[in-house]
């Protein structure tokens, strides 16, 4: 019996040194996958420029006269650089960075009109903006968009009744996300 469980350890242990081999092959083939920069493929580098360390987002000018969305578009647009990126938002005068942008207009079209009453069943709410990225370094400008939007959908009909503030809101989330996407994939 004694010759049984020297010859079952010793099985056992043939059988954990190659696997162990084979698990360590594979990770160090996993490793040689990943590059150093982002943009040739897999890599552990920050998505955004890593000498960028502040970015101040003043209030952005509203050209569409609808009264505060240049401050709800600003808060969202904070809240997402601060949610997603390792950037500091800090006043103008010291920051590394400025995005400064202008609402340009702010749209309501029609999606979808009932059939027998010829109400509005969903409409959305969009919004178009211009903004620029610039280093305050070296006075570069970084990145220009010019009439980027986002959209957001409400359901005003009798059945939901949503008002026009539930598609402005899903508009400005939308934006801010998509404006702090467009500063990310510049690298």
């Amino acid at each position: 019996m004694i010759g049984v469980i020297r010859a079952t350890r010793v099985m056992h242990r043939r059988v954990r040194l190659p696997a162990f081999f084979a698990v360590g092959w594979a990770g160090l083939a996993g490793l040689t996958g990943c590059v150093g920069d982002p943009a040739a493929g897999y890599s552990f580098a920050p998505l955004y420029p890593a000498d960028v360390r502040s970015i101040a987002v003043p209030i952005w000018e509203n050209r569409a006269f609808y009264p505060g969305a240049e401050v709800e578009l600003t808060e969202a647009i904070v809240k997402e650089i601060q949610r997603t990126t390792d950037w500091a938002v800090t006043p103008s005068g010291i920051a590394e960075t400025s995005l400064n942008g202008a609402i340009n207009d702010i749209d309501l079209e029609t999606l979808s009109i009932d059939r027998d009453s010829g109400l509005t069943q969903e409409q959305i709410v969009r919004y178009r903006v211009d903004f620029v990225w610039q280093d305050n370094r070296t006075g570069e400008e970084l990145l220009r968009r010019v009439d980027f939007d986002g959209v957001g959908s409400y359901v005003p009909s009798i059945g939901a009744g949503e008002r026009p503030e539930l598609g402005r809101s899903a508009a400005v989330d939308r934006l801010a996300r998509d404006v702090v996407r467009e500063l990310r994939a510049l690298w």
